[in-house]
């Protein structure tokens, strides 16, 4: 699932029609915690030696503590904003779009599109990157991600800052393609209301069959429908701007596409293996961070995560849904990344120091506003 109230190919797709791009951003309510805006000082694509080439972005620190910031979907891209959930002075922030999402190549292509696939990716620039080690920090499908890859590569993790928890389960879609209609009954009428009657038994079937048609005609109004569904119930309070943005032609057809074909095939990954196998990164410090009023990923498998992994630190934010730009979310994600800072040192990322087994003290909040060090 996607997290972000604007997409780079939005902005960009927008940015020749002034008035329209003007009251969008006027529209937009951007966290004051954040920090200031920056412009990345490097960035390139990686040739993963096959169709895809995938767009990848650094900015902040470059002698800093690494960072990856790993979006959601699979398939919503990156945005600028999401810098900002780092100090850049003192982390070296690292941004990717992954296979067929925002600047990557070709845009909403599913061939060689899979959780494996994205694991490798993520090793390769890291390799590309001279990095040894770096903080993960993903929300909502970049949870999913972030978990998948610290459980393949624990040796390169120096911990993790997770939100909106999403194993990718049956049950977990399963909520996602009928379970949300409980709370938005409307924006789900309008999502099943795009396919037959006779078809609406098997609603990911019949929208992954639209999605993948060759014709226009037939996947940009699925990926609209797909895509204002999603954003419709992604906020605790409405966001005109969020779903504008996820029923662009520019966003919705590799946000619907992209999710419909890794559902389709259970994120391609063994059914449950990431709690599974949860025990090779139980030894690295980690926040969670989830949306009492989480319609999209639901707050149990936050709880479920958090149960299996009694090290972390977790924190329900008692006023917002999913997105990470809802006030209390974003503030408890820049904690998250301060408290991060003040346990891994620059040097700690270049040099053997053993920071896993630095005890994990995140500052514990008592409003979304204020933080006390625990």
């Amino acid at each position: 699932m996607a997290e972000y109230p604007i997409s780079n190919r939005y902005v960009f797709a927008r940015r020749g029609d002034n008035v329209g791009f003007q009251q969008l951003l006027f529209s937009m309510s951007v966290p004051s915690c954040l920090f200031p805006d920056i412009l990345p000082h490097r960035h390139g694509f990686l040739e993963t030696g096959g169709v895809h080439r995938i767009y990848w972005e650094e900015s902040g620190n470059p002698a800093g503590v690494p960072v990856l910031f790993l979006h959601g979907g699979p398939g919503s891209g990156t945005s600028p904003l999401q810098r900002r959930f780092f100090d850049p002075a003192h982390y070296r922030i690292v941004l990717f779009d992954q296979r067929g999402a925002g600047r990557s190549t070709p845009y909403a292509e599913l061939t060689d599109n899979t959780t494996p696939h994205l694991i490798d990716d993520i090793e390769l620039l890291r390799r590309t990157l001279d990095i040894d080690k770096w903080l993960v920090f993903g929300g909502s499908w970049g949870s999913t991600l972030a978990l998948a890859y610290g459980e393949a590569h624990p040796e390169a993790c120096l911990g993790f800052v997770l939100r909106g928890i999403f194993l990718c389960r049956k049950s977990e879609i399963d909520w996602f393609l009928y379970g949300m209609r409980t709370l938005f009954p409307e924006a789900w009428q309008d999502f099943a209301g795009m396919i037959p009657d006779a078809e609406r038994g098997d609603l990911l079937a019949a929208y992954h069959a639209r999605l993948t048609d060759s014709d226009p005609a037939v996947h940009l109004p699925a990926a609209r429908a797909w895509g204002r569904y999603e954003a419709a119930c992604s906020t605790l309070l409405p966001n005109e701007a969020l779903v504008h943005s996820f029923e662009s032609d520019a966003v919705a057809l590799s946000l619907a596409r992209i999710e419909a074909h890794y559902f389709r095939h259970d994120i391609f990954l063994p059914d449950n293996s990431l709690l599974d196998n949860l025990h090779k990164i139980r030894h690295l410090p980690a926040v969670i961070v989830q949306g009492r009023y989480d319609a999209v990923c639901p707050t149990v498998t936050a709880d479920e995560l958090a149960r299996a992994w009694p090290e972390a630190f977790y924190e329900v934010i008692p006023d917002a849904g999913h997105s990470a730009f809802e006030p209390g979310i974003a503030h408890a994600l820049v904690e998250a990344t301060e408290a991060f800072k003040d346990m891994l040192a620059p040097a700690a990322a270049a040099t053997s120091v053993e920071v896993e087994a630095a005890p994990v003290k995140p500052r514990r909040r008592r409003s979304p506003k204020k933080a006390v060090q625990a």
